[in-house]
Order: structure tokens, then C-alpha cells, then sequence
């Protein structure tokens, strides 16, 4: 059986033994006399607990039902076929959606994600582009049941957006999304251009994990630049009188972040601090596995130049990623939020396997 063998490769790639281990002694250690003297600590172990049981417990199944099915084939009963056609088919969809998840073991990919989207180099046709790539991800967690809040947008000179940035919350969020960071390309007849030439357009994705609850980090108010401005909106009753908006610089490392979707100066203050703290998290993170690539050898500039994906509307349509090869040419449905082949068949190349 087909579903069989990719079981058996997926159980060994993926080592869900080591997860049942692993789950038996983070249940060890919750029984432990003041493993709840540290809420927060204690909090995340249970999460990842809960996590690994659900996982494990799927596995098992799957691996269970799978002894069935081999037994109801040896079987010598052509009465039992149509059932153990069935049966097998199934056990292929299962198998594949338990490997696609299985992909998803990285130390944040079970958590929530801050996703960001800067119009980069093309005009007015990048921050409209920039409105369609939001667009697109926020009809993504849509088919998917994510909440998704906006927490700062900055509208566009003409049309579309500058930048926004979105909290999405969910199982696995990062762990899908962290596919999407990079530079997106798209390649299309300006609607802007009253010659209607082909323009190519550009924006940064930037992706990184809501951890929230293991950010140990401290920063010096010297080090910061705050400033204050009216929230933009879409008109009327919408925008604010007052300067509730934050934008946040932080001096060291350049980076800024905004927030003007919450209803006082001081939560939209201690919004944008929770950000800038999760980026320089991811900052730090990113350094680390640079340092560790360059040693191997195998440094690659993520420069802008460096595209992840080409989405064409003219003169033919496709979308192709540029890292696994994987492409599409219904360009509608992508930019719609149909995305999950593209965040599989990327998750595949990264482990080495087959999309």
C-alpha cells in the first residue's frame, strides 16, 4: 500500500517517537513539585503538552488504522474490496495531512505570527500591490478560520498602502507564514499608466513568531524615539481628533513600528512595544542563523533584489516561487488566498522531501 509506505517515511523523517517521548517527560515534569512557581514557564510547557498529545494521538491513530487495513487485505475476500478501497484512500489523505503537519516542527511554528508588508520599489503601482498582497493574506487566514487583527496600515500616496502590519492568530500560524518573508514580485499593465505599459513592482513581506510569553528582553527608553500622530482611517467618524497613533523608533537597529488601532495613545504605546520586542527576538534570531550559515559556507544575501516570488498578469499569467519551484498559472485564485500549495511544496524543499 502507498499510504503505507509514506507512513513509515514520515514516522522515521519526522521522529514521532521522539515526540511521544517527549511529550512523557514534559508530563513528568508537570507532576513535579513547583513546576507552577513559574506560571508563565509552566503555561508553555502545558501548551506544548496539549500540542504533542493531540499530535502523537493523531499518529497513532493513523499507524493503527493502517495495521487494520494491511490485515483486511490479506484477507482472500474480493467481498471486502470496495471497503478496503475505501479505506485506503482515506488513510492517503490522513497520512498526507499528518506529514504536511509533522513539516511544521520548528521551535515557533505552533505559535501566532505578526505578518508586515512594505511597498518597495515601483510607485504607486508597489503600494497597490502592497494592498493586494494584504488582500490576499487576509482572505488566506479567512479560508482558514484565523483571527486577524490590523494593527497599523498606512495608506498610500495615490492608491493601496505604504505599509500595514497584521496579528494573526491560530494553530500553526508561523509555522505556515514564515514561507511568505521575502520579496514579492509582480509583473503587470499598470492601470496607473496611461500608456498602459508593463510595470514590475515590488514589496517586503516580513514575518516573525508572537512569543509574547519568552521575550526576555530590555530595552533603554535612551535608545528610543516616540512620536505621536492622528490615526488614519477611512473617513468621517473613523479617524481620530487626537494623537492616539505611536510610532516607535528604536535607535540601535533602525527599526520602526507603528500602531494607531487601539483606542488610547497608551495602549497603542504598549502595542508597539510588544512588536518592536518580537522583532528584535526574530533580529537576533536571524543574526544567529547567518553567523551559523557563513561558517558553513553557505551564506546567501537576502538582498531586495533577491525575489521569493514572481506573480505575472502579463503578457502570460503564473506565479512561481523561485525556491521550491512550484508554480501556478491560476494567478486569481492565489491572489485570492489560495496559498497552501505554495506553503507546502516550500516546507518540503526545506526538509528535503517530495511536495
Amino acid at each position: 500500500m502507498r499510504c503505507a509506505a509514506r507512513s513509515s517515511t514520515s514516522w522515521s523523517v519526522f521522529d514521532v517517537a521522539a515526540q511521544i517521548e517527549e511529550a512523557a517527560r514534559l508530563e513528568d515534569d508537570s507532576t513535579q513539585t513547583g513546576f507552577w512557581d513559574d506560571p508563565e514557564a509552566a503555561q508553555r510547557t502545558m501548551r506544548r503538552l496539549a500540542r504533542l498529545k493531540e499530535s502523537n494521538t493523531h499518529w497513532l491513530s493513523a499507524r493503527q488504522r493502517l495495521n487494520d487495513a494491511i490485515e483486511l487485505a490479506e484477507i482472500d475476500d474480493d467481498s471486502l474490496a470496495p471497503e478496503l478501497a475505501a479505506e485506503t484512500d482515506a488513510l492517503e489523505a490522513e497520512v498526507e495531512r499528518l506529514s504536511f503537519r509533522a513539516k511544521l516542527s520548528g521551535k515557533y511554528d505552533a505559535e501566532d505570527a505578526y505578518l508586515a508588508i512594505h511597498a518597495g520599489a515601483g510607485g504607486t503601482d508597489a503600494q497597490d500591490w502592497a494592498a493586494m498582497l494584504l488582500r490576499m493574506y487576509l482572505r488566506w487566514a479567512e479560508r482558514r478560520g484565523f483571527k486577524v487583527e490590523v494593527v497599523d496600515e498606512m495608506p498610500g500616496d495615490e492608491a493601496g498602502v505604504k505599509s500595514a502590519t497584521v496579528s494573526i492568530q491560530g494553530d500553526y500560524v508561523y509555522g505556515y507564514l514564515k514561507s511568505e518573508a521575502g520579496v514579492h514580485r509582480l509583473v503587470r499593465l499598470s492601470p496607473f499608466d496611461s500608456n498602459n505599459r508593463r510595470h514590475t513592482s515590488f514589496c517586503l513581506v516580513e514575518v516573525w513568531p508572537d512569543v509574547q510569553g519568552e521575550i526576555d528582553i530590555v530595552i533603554d527608553e535612551k535608545d528610543l524615539q516616540i512620536d505621536t500622530f492622528r490615526s488614519s482611517g477611512a473617513g468621517g467618524q473613523n479617524v481620530q481628533k487626537n494623537e492616539t497613533a505611536i510610532r516607535i523608533h528604536h535607535l540601535p537597529t533602525g527599526l520602526i513600528v507603528s500602531c494607531q488601532n487601539e483606542r488610547s495613545q497608551s495602549q497603542n504605546k504598549e502595542r508597539a512595544m510588544q512588536v518592536l520586542k518580537m522583532r528584535l527576538l526574530d533580529l537576533e534570531r536571524h543574526k544567529q542563523e547567518e553567523e551559523f550559515a557563513e561558517l558553513k559556507g553557505e551564506h546567501v544575501s537576502a538582498g531586495w533584489g533577491n525575489a521569493i516570488r514572481s506573480y505575472v498578469l502579463h503578457p502570460y499569467q503564473m506565479v512561481k516561487d523561485t525556491r521550491s519551484g512550484h508554480e501556478s498559472g491560476n494567478t486569481q485564485a492565489v491572489l485570492d488566498g489560495d496559498l497552501d500549495d505554495f506553503m507546502e511544496a516550500y516546507l518540503a524543499a526545506r526538509v528535503g522531501a517530495a511536495p
